[in-house]
């Protein structure tokens, strides 16, 4: 399968050629799968936000490329154009962008954007709406009457609404409770089945990312420090403390365990967890 982006030695700095340039991307190089649901994980500063606005061209590379469907986004003004449709980005927060009178425009506003027939619209906005749970009596409403779940489900409704074959996300559940969280992240995989879509979120739950994804990036000092499963990411878990991130719970629990002598496997999941807590009573019965 081809990818449907492609890093390419990405480098980028910030202020260049001045006397408070920093370099937030040092030779960033990965490539990401149709349908794939990757985590971006990191300490503050690594340089994940930035990644980001590089996938879909709010920001241009210092050097390096950003290829979509093998074509370089910054090949022309109409590539990059296509590709900020094509590669949706919710940012952190995303509430705070809503302005409209009624939720349905701000749905609407996007795919309006992209120049789409009124019914094409329309239907477009009705369907953003349905996958993340939002009703018909909501669209009439003003997003700002809305409880603050409820408004980061029509920002996220906005993006989704112009169909990006690459949805990006930054900290989507940032602020939520446990309910609410997990509608969202619900409403996210909703979306990835229904339309084939590739997801790529930024995170600080190790819990999600070890729980809903294919694959984990690691950002460090600006540098990819890891691409692998979420098992081969965590069973580097002493590593990833010493980079200043957390690991999941249970996966601190089996280390521990680990470091008292038991002879218990990396896990990362709570179902792992089970399994292996499982066979251990069982080789205790049997001894």
């Amino acid at each position: 399968m081809n990818p449907i982006l492609e890093v390419k030695d990405l480098t980028y700095i910030y202020s260049a050629g001045t006397p408070f340039q920093h370099k937030a991307l040092d030779q960033v190089s990965f490539s990401v799968c149709p349908g794939e649901f990757i985590g971006i994980i990191g300490h503050t500063g690594s340089g994940k936000s930035t990644l980001m606005q590089q996938l879909n061209g709010l920001l241009k590379p210092t050097s390096g490329q950003v290829l979509l469907d093998g074509k370089d986004i910054w090949t022309d003004k109409q590539t990059t154009r296509q590709a900020r449709f094509r590669v949706g980005l919710v940012f952190q927060y995303p509430e705070y962008q809503l302005f409209e009178e009624t939720v349905y425009k701000d749905i609407a506003f996007g795919p309006k954007n992209m120049g789409l027939s009124q019914e094409e619209v329309n239907r477009r906005v009705l369907d953003a709406a349905g996958f993340v749970g939002l009703t018909k009596a909501q669209l009439e409403a003003s997003p700002f009457d809305l409880s603050g779940g409820q408004k980061r489900r029509v920002a996220i409704a906005g993006v989704i609404a112009m169909e990006p074959e690459v949805l990006i996300l930054d900290e989507p559940t940032a602020g939520l409770d446990p309910v609410g969280r997990g509608e969202i992240l619900s409403n996210i995989e909703t979306y990835r089945k229904a339309k084939n879509a590739t997801i790529m979120m930024v995170s600080h739950s190790m819990e999600d990312v070890a729980r809903l994804t294919d694959r984990l990036l690691v950002m460090n000092g600006s540098k990819l420090a890891f691409d692998a499963t979420p098992q081969e990411v965590f069973s580097h878990a002493e590593e990833l403390l010493s980079m200043g991130l957390s690991i999941p719970q249970v996966t601190q629990v089996f280390l521990h365990l680990r470091h008292m002598g038991l002879d218990v496997p990396n896990v990362y999941t709570m179902e792992q967890a089970a399994e292996a807590i499982l066979k251990l009573r069982g080789g205790a019965c049997h001894a």
